[in-house]
């Protein structure tokens, strides 16, 4: 004890800590108040984002499901019979995977866009193009050389489809 006593009468108490004590709690509060503001601005910026992705996917696939049903209807049309599907490989987020293309020429399996002939190809992508000019039409479409890869029957219901779309324009 006589020990502790002559330590406590060789040191000189710090005044001065009450003050850096005071200084450094009034620093923690401004940090602190500046650390819940920019978390109220990430939440609500978090909610929002979740908002706008909520809206974005369920545009998108509120206008995949009409495109995808006029695609089919257009393929119809123009293969007298064949039939066309989109799919999403994942519905819960589309963007992610992507989508794929699959037709069923008449008479013919399902396939790949990849595995078609060049004719098969272009009647597949002309459906795809009335569906989604079906769904956002455009002013103005430049079409090169579209019948190329067609033969003579294909060209012509094409060619007829074509004009009664632009009957009115």
């Amino acid at each position: 004890m006589s020990a502790l006593d002559r330590s406590l009468q060789n040191e000189n108490p710090n005044i001065n800590i009450i003050q850096q004590y005071r200084a450094k709690l009034l620093d923690f509060k401004e940090k602190d108040g500046r650390l819940k503001e920019v978390e109220k601005v990430f939440g609500s910026m978090k909610d929002e984002h979740h908002t706008l992705k909520k809206k974005r996917h369920d545009e998108f696939m509120q206008g995949f499901g009409i495109i995808s049903q006029k695609l089919k209807e257009m393929y119809r049309l123009i293969t007298n019979g064949g039939d066309a599907e989109l799919e999403a490989l994942d519905a819960l987020d589309p963007f992610s995977e992507g989508i794929q293309f699959h037709v069923r020429p008449l008479k013919k399996s399902w396939k790949q866009m990849s595995k078609l002939s060049g004719g098969e190809k272009t009647i597949s992508s002309l459906s795809l193009i009335f569906a989604l000019h079906h769904y956002k039409p455009s002013p103005l479409y430049c079409m090169d050389e579209i019948d190329a890869a067609l033969d003579y029957k294909n060209v012509a219901i094409v060619g007829d489809y074509i004009k009664k779309r632009a009957r009115n324009s």
